[in-house]
């Protein structure tokens, strides 16, 4: 790396640089008087050779900045349509950056320190009094905000054609639109029809996305129905293709549903491939009779969409599905828990199952609103919201959700499918199983329709397609719904964004983490700006916004995508297929090695980082910054049984500094004085010990069979 800044270096002065390294840290020589206390808020070297190809486009959201940093010095960019290839700018500041006093926020702890990022790679992360800027690199003063992973979207649906048309967001819009809002990586579905090739589908869906994305992403692939020859290739998937997760559906009978017989034989079948089940957790069988007797009772309004669909149709297929994968000895991830009943069977499968093999995704749709507006005399306000499984009518549901996602040491248009709940404590529930780590991700399931679209079931509330937005409003929303209310602090809001699911689909450390020799994908983050969620202002493909009028603390102000600045001073800019396809590989350690009870050490740590790609890396660490972190893994080494399971770590976390959030407001509740507990909502039949115990490796299963 010395030679590399030394022949990149550019200098303002007469005077060469210099370069040295002590004890791991950069040292380079600079003109005599430069002073990192005289750097600008935003400082460019060479900045005639900085204009890159990008499409430049002003978000208008109403955005209030109440702790900005100073503005950018204007660079001049001769036409919205000039092309200049990144490789004719090689000693431009675009492939070099510092990010200077800020809080840098991983999902295990918090420090004080600057970020150097080179060739798309962050570099160094430390004190800045151990590192100086070389020559032709830009600077962005972060003093007083966060900087955070790039968050991951492990779940969307764009350009899917489903019940009879597409959904509007493309892969150009919304990867643009992810980036708008802090998201630097997604996660798409290949879905099949029944009968087609698992292959060629994947070739489809490749061949839209590569041109398209301005973000990285992966691809998760449906099991739609079931051979001898989908088995197949499925190996062929996880062996050629860089795919490492299917999806199953139990329900859309007819479509894409599978009987239990299939769903057995296709987490076999993962399990022997070191791949993660994925399911949609519905009964399908019961979903069509209710179907049937609704319309035969005239009910035919978007209402119909959750009557039909209740808590207790996702409960029981979400029991069933970690039954048959527990069966199958497979790790399973549970898309879109919507209710507080699926959200419970998960909550008892992963204490039934030792926390192991079991994992629980929520969406931003189910945090942010609820069930209530299938009633709306609107139609098309009421269709709009129509997902699978829907939105619920219980008004704790987002909340009782967040509470399960966050962390246990901290608490001591509206249709999609499962629908979201009417009833408005829904949304307080959801957040309740994130903030347990019952649930462990959030994603937006966006899969977006126009209201000309959501017409096609203007007669027949199952001819509604099925889908809503999500992929720009989430981060925004966690953060509303969950730190500032105080349910979880910014290392939680990480996890729950970004590393957790870097994690499960074997990312980690390259994606959802800041230490050197991960990707350059990251966000400075103002926790005090506030803006105002518009359909007017998004940058979806949509006409309507399911969070419209939503006030949300918690804004991005730089948006940086493998070291290239996409989201600044409140413009995007972006280029079609700058984005690249991220192979996933099989056996993520984080659910395997848990799973399997297997025991970290050093050479495990090794062998991660040489699966991500990681170890011919030339890496600078500061002793007793980031790289000494240890990761923890998720099976805890103690644990007091009980319906909430706590952990009980050697090293106290890190919470997020007060003077980062600031004060709390009157009446926002304080996350460590939080007297949850969902032991009412858990079967009290198991025998509840209160003697700390040391589980076996692997943990203990108790099954009620």
């Amino acid at each position: 790396m010395s030679e590399v800044i030394a022949q990149d270096s550019v200098t303002t002065d007469s005077e060469d640089v210099s370069t040295q390294f002590d004890e791991g840290a950069i040292s380079l020589g600079m003109p005599s008087g430069a002073s990192d206390n005289n750097t600008s808020a935003v400082e460019t070297t060479d900045t005639a050779t900085q204009v890159v190809a990008v499409t430049a486009e002003s978000s208008t959201n109403t955005v209030e900045k109440l702790d900005p940093v100073a503005e950018p010095e204007e660079v001049a960019v001769e036409s919205m349509e000039t092309v200049a290839e990144v490789k004719q700018v090689q000693e431009s500041a675009q492939n070099r950056l510092y990010i200077k006093r800020g809080h840098v926020v991983n999902h295990d702890g918090v420090q004080h320190a600057d970020v150097y990022i080179e060739d798309g790679t962050v570099r160094y992360v430390g004190s800045g009094a151990d590192f100086v800027v070389p020559g032709g690199c830009r600077t962005i003063d972060a003093t007083g905000l966060l900087v955070i992973p790039g968050g991951i979207d492990p779940h969307t649906h764009f350009q899917l054609e489903f019940g009879g048309t597409v959904s509007v967001d493309d892969f150009y819009k919304g990867t643009k639109a992810a980036v708008a809002g802090g998201t630097t990586t997604i996660m798409d579905f290949v879905l099949p029809k029944k009968g087609e090739s698992l292959l060629e589908a994947y070739d489809t869906w490749r061949s839209r996305a590569d041109p398209m994305v301005v973000c990285d992403y992966g691809l998760h692939v449906g099991i739609t129905w079931w051979s001898k020859s989908v088995r197949e290739e499925m190996r062929t998937l996880c062996r050629e293709r860089g795919v490492n997760s299917f999806k199953c559906f139990m329900a859309y009978k007819g479509l894409y549903q599978l009987n239990d017989s299939e769903l057995y034989e296709v987490f076999e079948t993962c399990k022997e491939l070191g791949a993660v089940a994925m399911v949609h957790a519905e009964n399908g069988d019961i979903i069509a009779k209710n179907v049937t007797k609704l319309l035969a009772d005239g009910v035919t309004g978007p209402e119909g969409h959750e009557l039909s669909r209740t808590e207790e149709v996702e409960a029981e297929a979400t029991n069933r599905a970690c039954v048959i994968a527990h069966q199958a000895g497979c790790p399973l991830y549970v898309v879109h828990v919507m209710s507080k009943a699926a959200g419970i069977e998960v909550a008892r499968a992963r204490r039934r199952y030792n926390c192991t093999g079991i994992f629980g995704e929520t969406l931003a749709a189910a945090l942010g609103t609820d069930g209530t507006h299938y009633h709306d005399k609107c139609w098309h306000h009421a269709a709009a919201h129509v997902l699978s499984p829907p939105l619920r009518p219980d008004p704790s549901t987002p909340e009782f959700l967040m509470k399960l996602l966050a962390q246990p040491q901290s608490l001591a248009y509206y249709v999609t499918s499962p629908p979201i709940r009417k009833d408005p404590e829904t949304p307080r529930h959801l957040l309740k199983f994130l903030a347990l780590d019952d649930l462990q991700t959030t994603g937006s399931d966006n899969c977006t329709f126009n209201r000309n679209q959501k017409e096609l079931g203007l007669k027949d509330f199952s001819k509604i397609p099925n889908g809503v937005n999500g992929v720009e409003d989430r981060m925004s929303v966690v953060w509303e719904k969950g730190v500032q209310t105080g349910l979880i602090d910014a290392q939680r809001f990480v996890a729950i964004t970004s590393t957790n699911a870097a994690k499960i689909f074997n990312l980690y450390p390259r994606k959802g983490r800041i230490a050197p020799g991960s990707d350059a994908d990251l966000v400075i983050w103002n926790p005090k700006a506030v803006r105002t969620i518009s359909a007017s202002t998004h940058h979806q493909a949509c006409d309507f916004n399911i969070f419209e009028g939503m006030k949300c603390h918690g804004v991005p102000e730089f948006v940086i995508v493998r070291g290239r600045v996409c989201l600044e001073n409140e413009h995007v800019r972006v280029a079609e297929g700058q984005g690249s396809f991220l192979e996933t590989p099989v056996y993520p350690t984080f659910v395997y090695d848990a799973l399997n009870g297997r025991v970290h050490s050093e050479e495990d740590a090794d062998d991660k980082q040489a699966r991500n790609g990681l170890q011919h890396l030339e890496l600078h660490h500061k002793p007793g910054y980031d790289n000494d972190m240890h990761d923890p893994y998720p099976l805890p080494e103690k644990y007091i049984p009980g319906p909430a399971l706590s952990v009980i770590s050697g090293d106290s976390q890190v919470s997020t500094p007060h003077s980062i959030l600031g004060h709390r407001p009157d009446g926002a509740k304080n996350m460590q004085e939080s007297t949850f507990s969902i032991s009412e909502e858990l079967d009290k039949s198991e025998v509840r010990s209160c003697i700390r115990v040391r589980a076996p490796p692997g943990g203990k299963s108790s099954g009620f069979w």
